[in-house]
């Protein structure tokens, strides 16, 4: 049983969001996703649109997710050494490479390989994206009321 493990904020969920975690449970046998919680998301990102709660009930009810969890608050690596996962793999996005996470995964003991999912190209594929959409959208109108 090949155990992968993804991870994200998941904030206003999209299709990008989907093609990832598809790629990810197609490199193993259960998927479990790990959702930033809204400390986490703060400190990193932004103010979370959606609580860690709500984005971890969405999470856990698509397809290829076996297990969703909110992450912990602190050292990244603790949630590592409670799932076990046997392979990580790494949104197109996100800052880790994937040589550097093996490495310190494995100055920890845990003999983990890392991948990176592919990028997926709509052009609402990220959050950013979607919101800007909509702030355009929604002053386009404000004038249009004027």
């Amino acid at each position: 049983m090949v155990r992968v493990m993804a991870s994200g904020v998941f904030d206003i969920l999209h299709s990008g969001h989907l093609h990832y975690l598809r790629y990810a449970k197609s490199q193993g046998d259960e998927l479990v996703v790990v959702i930033a919680n809204d400390a986490t998301v703060r400190r990193k990102k932004h103010e979370p649109i959606i609580p860690d709660k709500m984005r971890l009930e969405l999470v856990q009810e698509l397809k290829p997710v076996d297990m969703a969890m909110v992450g912990h608050d602190g050292n990244i690596f603790d949630i590592v050494d409670e799932i076990r996962p046997d392979v990580i793999i790494l949104g197109y996005d996100q800052r880790f490479g994937e040589q550097e996470l093996e490495k310190l995964l494995a100055e920890r003991g845990l003999d983990v390989r890392v991948l990176r999912a592919p990028e997926f190209t709509d052009d609402l594929n990220a959050t950013r994206h979607i919101i800007r959409k909509v702030i355009d959208w929604h002053s386009g109108r404000e004038e249009e009321d004027a």
